[in-house]
């Protein structure tokens, strides 16, 4: 008896010595999550994990989700069928070509089984040369490979192919962030590049409604539910800066105008993800791409806040974010003819390296609590 199946190993887990069964149970909820909907069972063995009992027609749209999910390493589709050599050697025949090259690759995971891994490669592999005459064994560079992983219970996995998941952790498992999105390259792929490291991220973006279009916060809504197949999110939190921004151009230096904004935007973020349980901020900076992300503007947004600011994108340059943009399917989103809220009174010599204690004098000239608490009055949450 054989039956298709979907394999999925797991990727820096295995490394998590007496904690790995937390981080089992949290990849299995993940797992469980992107398959929804789909009629499937879920079942862990030992160090892989099976999806079986599914429709062999939605197989490319479970390979779909499962190749979004963090913590996967690897994952194939295969035949799962009892471990003796004729069981075996019927599902080889499906895996493998007709002619040319090939080569068998035992894992031996059950170690009961009375037959060596070599010697499953030798008798799987004779048998297939008996059956067509048009294959030649190659053990350097085949053309094709027959994977047999024995495993326990009795059972036997045979499949061609190893493909590339994502890597990383299951997300959960490195605590909860506060994403300030815009409607640009950079915060999208900095939510992606944590979501990979475990972190469980809400989005968060400011909007100056009438300044900007309301097709920008639209944008936005699109970029947040692109990265949610990867972070698990479920919902984007606006809030509107217009009257922040009104404020700092009517009264302050118009060389802080965006050093000054970017202030409030920390204060408000914090105050959020306090109230969310997060644990810090996280931002698309990368260190000297624009007048706004020198270490002295950096610092300056640091200043206002408790909580960790996580800049992943710190040292990667703007070639480096665009690629990963498009393999996660933001870019073309991202270059969209849409302003954000930092183009508005953007000055025409911005500070590159603000002094802190003139922005601070500054930001004396405003009603700093009053602005924040105006603007929390306006978040409103979409859910997706």
């Amino acid at each position: 008896m054989k039956e298709k199946v979907v394999i999925i190993r797991y990727a820096e887990i295995h490394l998590k010595g007496k904690n790995r069964g937390f981080f089992e149970r949290l990849f299995t909820v993940n797992l469980e999550r992107c398959l929804k909907g789909l009629r499937h069972e879920l079942r862990r063995t030992s160090g892989r994990y099976l999806v079986e009992k599914f429709d062999p027609d939605r197989v490319e749209e479970i390979e779909s989700r499962i190749s979004n999910v963090f913590g996967v390493h690897s994952y194939s589709v295969g035949l799962k069928t009892e471990a003796d050599f004729d069981a075996i050697l019927e599902c080889a025949l499906e895996v493998c070509p007709e002619e040319g090259t090939f080569k068998v690759e035992t894992h031996r995971g059950d170690k009961r089984f009375p037959y060596t891994s070599m010697e499953v490669n030798a008798e799987i592999g004779a048998r297939l040369l008996a059956a067509h005459p048009k294959l030649s064994v190659d053990v350097h560079s085949p053309a094709a490979y027959v994977y047999v992983d024995i495993r326990e219970r009795g059972a036997a996995l045979v499949f061609g192919e190893f493909k590339k998941g994502r890597g990383g952790m299951p997300v959960g498992a490195s605590g909860k962030g506060m994403l300030l999105i815009s409607g640009g390259i950079d915060s999208p792929v900095a939510g992606y590049m944590m979501a990979k490291r475990g972190m469980q991220v809400d989005c968060l973006h400011f909007h100056s409604y009438p300044h900007t279009n309301e097709l920008a916060k639209e944008k936005v809504v699109s970029l947040a539910k692109t990265i949610s197949k990867f972070t698990n999110a479920y919902r984007l939190t606006t809030i509107s800066v217009t009257r922040i921004q009104e404020e700092i151009h009517a009264k302050c230096a118009p060389e802080l105008n965006v050093t000054l904004l970017r202030r409030f935007m920390f204060r408000l973020a914090e105050r959020l993800a306090k109230k969310r349980g997060g644990q810090c901020l996280i931002t698309g900076e990368s260190l000297g791409q624009v007048a706004s992300q020198t270490i002295e503007g950096m610092t300056s947004s640091n200043a206002v806040v408790a909580l960790p600011v996580l800049r992943p994108l710190v040292g990667f340059d703007k070639d480096e974010i665009i690629e990963i943009s498009r393999k996660i399917g933001t870019y073309e989103i991202s270059v969209e003819p849409y302003e954000d809220c930092c183009t508005v009174f953007l000055p025409d010599f911005p500070a590159i390296k603000p002094k802190l204690s003139f922005i601070e004098e500054e930001e004396k000239k405003l009603d700093v609590e009053g602005l924040v608490e105006d603007a929390l009055a306006s978040v409103e949450v979409i859910s997706f």
